[in-house]
């Protein structure tokens, strides 16, 4: 059989496996085309086979029935799906220009560069204010601070520069209103509360300087909440304790409570799971996981657990897909598995980990740190826009259309074949399409649902 053949039906197998167990789940599950019986899809996978043995030599390595001139409708189509959607990046690090960082592109520009969004018709990106683990004492505060305060300075400076025509976005109506203008919106997030020290009535100043969406932890613990990462502590060559609050510590309840107060976000997105869960049982509004994958597809900690996807769907919230290849790969090939530890053990670092790329930090030798991660990224080199589209498939059909998103967390290593930056959003609604979502679906995946949330967000602060 042709090994196109055999890739289609290997598609449609998996397809049928993950319709096969009826799940209670809204009924926006039904928007999805590509929804199946049973009884259709093996009558259509006994006719694919049937003409794989029919069909005549000069096929040659052809990939199905679609014609180029559908090719070509199905490409149009795509970009009036694009242009009509409003085009939202849930999650996006921030680049401060001038300063030296190894994950801008090879131009040297952030990988959300106002350019790059005009160029792949990218209407709003949430820029995240973040830092990463450091001393939790008053000098580690106060330089997690000043970094902080380093990042808000430039996203103000680039809304506040005419020849950008990016506005700061602090309702969903003025993103809206932007993309009615022509104008691309920046939306404020914070990552890691280590930045407001132990001080939560911080989350205040961060609010009236125009954040939006807060999430309370990045790599490591911190004094309000549980990170799904602990950090590795060098000196004692170990990780801190998986848990060091059991989830959220008092600050961490304080600061919910006071994100819901002001109409903030909240984004659970790198918080342990109990931490996520505690945050589902006390929040009086939906959240969102602005750049969080499916565990059960790619098990690393960083992705979200069947348990806290069903009650993130259920609170009404969002999780937004990332396109990380460190959280897509495909956790059960052994062999793979096998010689990402191998990888690790060459560079001299332990061979288990919370996610294949970690403690790279720790690789003293520059060359040999920089060889271990082209070693391993190019182990993850097969995984691209499809994989990102097969964990958006698990999320729709367990939870529903309403509750998937996109958050890139581009300029901090993500990046796929075909969606290596902004100006490639357009790949991604193709690969959309072609998977059967509808117009209406790709619309709410691109942007609608987290104008949704932001907005229910928004009027439980009233």
């Amino acid at each position: 059989m042709p090994t196109a053949f055999k890739e289609a039906r290997l598609k449609l197998q998996q397809r049928l496996s993950y319709t096969s167990t009826p799940r209670a789940i809204n009924d926006s599950t039904h928007a999805r085309g590509v929804f199946v019986t049973r009884a259709f899809v093996l009558a259509f996978l006994a006719a694919l086979i049937g003409c794989s043995l029919a069909c005549s030599h000069e096929m040659g390595s052809a990939s199905g029935p679609t014609s180029k001139s559908n090719e070509s409708a199905d490409s149009k189509s795509a970009e009036a799906i694009h242009q009509n959607a409003l085009v939202l990046d849930a999650h996006a690090d921030i680049e401060i220009p001038g300063r030296e960082s190894r994950y801008v592109g090879e131009d040297g520009l952030s990988q959300v560069s106002p350019e790059k969004m005009r160029a792949g018709g990218v209407d709003a990106v949430v820029m995240s204010i973040s830092v990463g683990p450091g001393p939790r004492d008053q000098a580690g505060y106060a330089a997690a601070r000043a970094r902080a305060d380093e990042e808000l300075a430039a996203v103000i400076a680039m809304t506040n520069d005419p020849s950008q025509t990016l506005v700061l976005a602090l309702t969903a109506d003025d993103v809206t209103n932007a993309a009615a203008a022509g104008k691309g919106a920046l939306i404020l997030g914070l990552q890691n509360a280590r930045i407001l020290g132990r001080d939560v009535s911080a989350i205040d100043t961060f609010y009236a300087a125009g954040v939006r969406v807060f999430a309370l932890t990045h790599l490591g613990h911190n004094d309000f909440a549980d990170s799904s990462r602990p950090v590795y502590l060098g000196d004692i060559n170990a990780h801190e304790p998986e848990q060091e609050h059991g989830g959220l510590s008092e600050l961490g309840v304080q600061a919910i409570e006071r994100i819901n107060a002001l109409g903030g976000l909240v984004d659970v997105s790198q918080l342990s799971k109990a931490a996520t869960l505690q945050v589902l049982a006390l929040s009086t509004a939906p959240v969102i996981a602005s750049h969080s994958n499916v565990r059960q597809l790619t098990d690393v900690t960083r992705n979200l657990s069947d348990e806290e996807i069903d009650q993130i769907g259920a609170k009404g919230g969002v999780i937004h897909v990332a396109p990380f290849k460190a959280y897509l790969f495909d956790s059960s090939d052994d062999a793979l598995i096998e010689r990402i530890r191998a990888a690790r053990k060459t560079a001299g670092i332990q061979e288990d980990y919370y996610y294949p790329f970690e403690l790279y930090w720790e690789i003293k030798d520059t060359t040999v740190q920089m060889k271990f991660l082209r070693s391993v990224s190019a182990l993850l080199s097969s995984v691209n826009v499809e994989d990102l589209i097969n964990h958006i498939d698990y999320l729709v059909q367990r939870i529903g259309i309403d509750h998937v998103g996109i958050g890139t967390d581009f300029n901090h290593g993500s990046g796929l074949p075909g969606y290596a930056d902004a100006s490639e959003s357009l790949n991604v609604t193709k690969a959309l399409l072609e998977s059967g979502y509808r117009p209406e679906d790709i619309e709410k995946i691109w942007g609608g649902n987290f104008l949704r949330v932001f907005r229910a967000a928004q009027e439980v602060g009233l």
